[in-house]
Formats: C-alpha cells, structure tokens, sequence
C-alpha cells in the first residue's frame, strides 16, 4: 500500500509539472491563437491523444486491467464536463469586469473550494496537517500571483472569477468520484466533452486561427499538458483524494513561473524565492500526512483495478490471477490497524 501512496504522489507532482508545460508555451501560441478557441484544441488535443494511447493499449494487451464507465458514474461524468465548459466562461466574464491582480489572487481560490467541497458535500475527511498543508500552499500561490496586494479590490467581477474557481473545485471532486474507473476513458469524454463545448462558444464568438501549423501545436501542447496530466491527476486521486491531490497540483504555478524564467530568460524575484520556500513546506506537510489507528470496514461491492497483495482484496478467484485485474467484488465487513491516507477504501470519519 505504501508503495501506491509514493507512486501516487509522484503521479501528483507529475500531473502538475506536465500541465506547467502550458503556461509559458500558450502565452507564445495565444499570439496567434484566441483565448476561447486555445482552450477547445487544447482539450481536443487530450481527447485525440489518448484515444491513440487506447488504441495501443488495447492491442497491446489483451487483458483488461482497468473498470470502464457505466450508469451509476453518468451524472458526475455529465457534471465533469459541464463545469469544465463553465468555469472559463465564468472566468471571462470575471476578466473583462475587474483587473488581471484581482483575477490571479482570486484563481488562488480553488485549492480551498476544492477541498471545502470534498469536506462537506462528498464527506471526504481532511486531517489538521493536511488543512495545514492547504493553507500553507495557498498562501505560497498568493505571493506568487500578486505584485501589489494594495491593488486588490473586490468586484461584481470578482464574484465571477471566484464562481469559475468553485466550478473548477467542484469538478475535481467529480473527477475523484470517477476515479476508480479507467483513468483513460475519462480523459477521452473529458477532452472531447469540454473541446467541442469551448469550440462551439469560440466560433459563437467569431473566433478562428489563420496558420494550420498553430492548430496542430496546440493539440499536441494538450496532449501532453491536459492529456497525460489529467490521466495522472485521476490516478492521483485514487489514493490520495480530492484535496491531497488538489494541494499537490497548486505545485504547478510555481514550475510554471520556473520554465517561464527559463525559456524568457528573466530572473526570479523575492516573492518568488519566498513563495516557493512556503510553498515546499506546504508539500512537506502533504506528503508526510498519514496514520494509523484502528478502523473499520464496512461491506461495500465496487469494480476497479486491484490485485491480491494490498491486504484489503482478499477474494478468491476459480483460475490463479497474477497482477493487476478488475472485475466486480466484495469487501467483507473487518476492523483492523494499519497506516493510511484517505484513500478509496479509507474515508472513514475520525
């Protein structure tokens, strides 16, 4: 179990690095490209991208090692994609009624939505290091969006940037509800659902691109970071839940900046070495967040990817299963201890 919390983790970290990748190589595209209609190829860009890489796998290997969508999963995938299409409406609408100060501070918002949300609507429990974690980590993100905390004023178009924001940490708790579902399939609705959203309200709003050649840049820019990075953000999810995985994906502003320093040559100021020393001790507390106590089980019947060696699949099988498999089982009623995080088979309440 240990072992899938440390993946987890770097899965995270590597959600948040990959969809770093597009701050700076947007702002280069953006010049060539509108806004609404950047958003559409990048999400396209995704659902193109790993529907090859499910083309592949299923050639690859004929097993089936992850549960597909069904019925039951129908409304958080609708809502998932929905919100999707929303926040960034939300979001410009926000822009053209207040300043871009009041728009990055306010964005900050979502890492606390997220988790608020998880806590008291999906019951997801947050433990005081995590919440520590959170607030440490959001503070980091403040310092590195604001230059003049003096130029902040409340807006009616702040209200707007704070919905897209609430839109945003509403539809990651979605995304964990379908997270024990294969991870590629929900990128694939994901990306063709939110895609073709954006791209009908671009050309709703007269916007279009001239040079082909930008097109397919940035439908292999989402590929690699919307794509990939959701794919491992659900992964992520798996194991560590909604606001875990949230906190260690506010990471990727800062690598953002970092490759934005690079690739623009400019040097890093003081409010960014001091957000990023806040920010590493926010990703202290959130990696090192776990216990162990006595809980118990109770009797649940799902369908996900597991295998026997975790000590909490122990069904027998008619023929020898070696490795990862997914099927519909049962988890019998049983107390025990053990160290854990709040993953899909611990969100007891404490």
């Amino acid at each position: 179990m240990e072992d899938k919390q440390y993946k987890a983790n770097f899965f995270a970290i590597l959600a948040a690095a990959l969809y770093a990748i597009s701050s700076p190589v947007s702002k280069l595209l953006l010049k060539e490209i509108p806004p609404t209609l950047m958003a559409s190829f990048l999400y396209l860009g995704a659902g193109l991208g790993m529907s090859v890489v499910d083309i592949i796998k299923k050639r690859k290997y004929a097993e089936k090692t992850e549960a597909r969508l069904t019925k039951q999963e129908l409304p958080y995938t609708i809502s998932m994609v929905l919100l999707d299409i929303a926040a960034p409406i939300f979001l410009m609408i926000g822009l053209t009624m207040t300043s871009a100060a009041n728009v990055s501070l306010l964005n900050n918002f979502e890492i606390v939505a997220t988790s608020l949300i998880a806590l008291k609507v999906f019951k997801e429990p947050i433990s005081k290091r995590l919440w520590s974690a959170i607030i440490l980590i959001t503070v980091s993100s403040i310092i590195l969006s604001v230059e003049d905390i003096s130029s902040f004023s409340f807006s009616f178009g702040s209200i707007f940037v704070l919905l897209a924001t609430i839109c945003w940490g509403l539809e990651n708790n979605c995304t964990r509800k379908l997270s024990l579902k294969d991870p590629i399939q929900v990128v694939i609705i994901k990306g063709f659902g939110s895609g073709i959203g954006s791209l009908l309200i671009a050309l709703t709003l007269g916007e279009k691109i001239n040079n082909i050649s930008y097109l397919i840049v940035a439908l292999i820019l989402g590929f690699f970071a919307y794509g990939l990075s959701i794919f491992f953000y659900i992964y992520a999810q798996r194991y560590l839940g909604a606001a875990k995985t949230s906190a260690y994906y506010a990471v990727s502003p800062f690598i953002g900046v970092g490759l934005s320093l690079i690739i623009f040559r400019e040097l890093p100021t003081s409010s960014f070495i001091i957000a990023l020393s806040i920010m590493i001790a926010g990703m202290y507390f959130a990696s090192t967040e776990e216990h162990n106590h006595k809980h118990h089980h109770i009797v649940i019947t799902h369908e996900h990817s597991h295998s026997h060696n975790d000590g909490h699949h122990n069904h027998s099988h008619n023929e020898t299963i070696i490795g990862r498999h997914t099927h519909i089982h049962t988890h019998e009623e049983c107390t025990h201890s053990h160290r854990h995080t709040q993953d899909i088979h611990h969100s007891h309440a404490h």
